[in-house]
């Protein structure tokens, strides 16, 4: 069965188990993939802590979502709701922020493919394949929804295959049939050798842990598809459940398998857990996955963010001139994709010019800023559903937990420079509606 959307395009009908796994296929990639080398380095086994509060903090926000889709199904998702739980405003700064951290993340993502295909060409520069992998990107995306749909449900099947594979492998290593090392295994003897960094390495590493589950506004978005929009709750609580059981998983075994000294931010962990045993040909496979991973992350950001863009401009947050479309059986919105594609080149420029530590900085500013709008949605969930005890415990406990992985990126230099560009883009919305807001209470009373 099909459905006819506001953009004229014919999209059919999910299931709350294909949500699930396009849910997946959204969210698991290089945040999880390559950024949580960062976590590890920060707060060393003590990164499992750092992952299941995030996973909490998740739950909270789609759930609440999932709550606002079943009462009041809308195309544009939390930047429909928050302009109508406060108005324009809301909606304008809501949708804008979210924009801006999807570019973050796409450029994040395009980063970190690069720095895996360097695993095998470490001689060719990473802006030769950031270009690569945005060109490659693009192609999927003129597919249509169809084509998305398809792709994103191969590679989710993909990425959990490549973790099990992982998990398996690893338990192999630690059992000694393969390497009779006793110094194989690194359990942590001590509270200190659990938490080498103390409290405030955990603190820091909330961030990388937060954006490992980057993907659930997508997730939202795709879910006016679903057939009875009731499954939208269940969907993502199976989803979450079965990503955070294989992310604590997987990356308790990593951090067993070698010391944490041993981990590095250009380096995924697992690569890097199972390269200093005797699988030599195991990293070259787990690597081909991993850009899989990352490059399915990739496109559904680049999908996210041009649909973001229409919905902008059709809501009158964007120059109209974003929601035309082109020609054909997917009629796409190609002056948003050029837009997008705009950005894209401006993310290479960067990784041409600062490709040490751009990661780092991209991946921490697109963090925060996707985190700001999560800790949004729980502040005006309130507003617009009715809430019972131990709702009021999630929505607080989840902000505790938004604020606390904010201001822990003021503990360490790196993270702090992400923190103050994720400040500027925010700094530049708030200036923007300050501008704006006169012209919309004139708009207001014409109408």
């Amino acid at each position: 069965m099909k459905k006819s959307i506001d953009s004229g395009q014919e999209e059919s009908y999910l299931k709350w188990w294909q949500l699930s796994l396009l849910g997946t296929g959204c969210i698991i990639g290089t945040g999880f993939f390559l950024a949580s080398s960062l976590a590890i380095s920060m707060t060393g086994p003590a990164v499992v802590i750092s992952f299941i509060i995030a996973s909490f903090g998740t739950y909270s926000v789609y759930h609440f979502l999932a709550k606002l889709m079943t009462n009041d199904p809308q195309k544009g998702s939390f930047h429909t709701y928050a302009r109508k739980a406060h108005g324009r405003w809301a909606g304008f700064s809501s949708g804008w922020v979210y924009w801006g951290s999807e570019m973050l993340i796409m450029g994040s993502q395009m980063t970190a493919l690069s720095i895996f295909s360097k695993f095998w060409f470490p001689g060719i520069p990473l802006w030769i394949f950031a270009t690569g992998y945005s060109v490659l990107g693009i192609l999927v995306v003129l597919t249509g929804s169809k084509g998305f749909d398809r792709i994103e449900n191969i590679f989710g099947v993909v990425k959990i295959a490549a973790i099990l594979m992982f998990i398996v492998v690893a338990c192999i290593a630690l059992s000694g049939m393969v390497t009779k090392n006793s110094e194989a295994v690194h359990v942590p003897q001590t509270l200190s050798s659990f938490f080498p960094n103390g409290f405030t390495g955990l603190w820091s590493s909330l961030i990388y842990a937060f954006y490992a589950f980057g993907g659930i506004e997508i997730m939202s978005m795709m879910s006016i598809r679903l057939k009875d929009k009731k499954d939208a709750s269940k969907s993502g609580r199976v989803m979450l459940l079965l990503i955070t059981s294989i992310y604590i998983i997987s990356l308790g075994l990593a951090v067993l398998l070698v010391s944490v000294d041993s981990f590095d931010a250009n380096e995924s962990p697992f690569v890097t857990a199972l390269d200093k045993h005797q699988f030599p040909f195991f990293p070259h496979v787990f690597n081909g996955a991993l850009i899989i991973a990352g490059f399915s992350t990739m496109v559904a950001s680049l999908f996210a963010v041009t649909s973001m863009l229409v919905t902008l401009a059709k809501d009158g947050d964007a120059p109209a001139f974003f929601s035309k479309e082109g020609k054909g059986k997917v009629n796409l919105h190609l002056p948003a994709l050029g837009l997008t594609v705009i950005g894209m080149i401006v993310s290479i420029i960067f990784s041409l010019l600062l490709p040490e530590k751009i990661f780092e900085y991209i991946t921490t500013a697109a963090g925060l800023m996707l985190i700001y709008n999560w800790f949004f949605i729980l502040f005006y969930s309130n507003r617009l559903l009715k809430m019972k005890g131990f709702d009021h415990i999630k929505r607080f406990g989840s902000m505790a937990f938004v604020l606390l992985a904010v201001s822990g990126t003021l503990l360490e230099k790196a993270s702090r420079i992400g923190f103050i560009v994720s400040l500027a883009f925010v700094v530049v919305v708030g200036l923007v509606v300050l501008k704006m807001r006169k012209k919309w209470q004139q708009q207001s009373q014409e109408s």
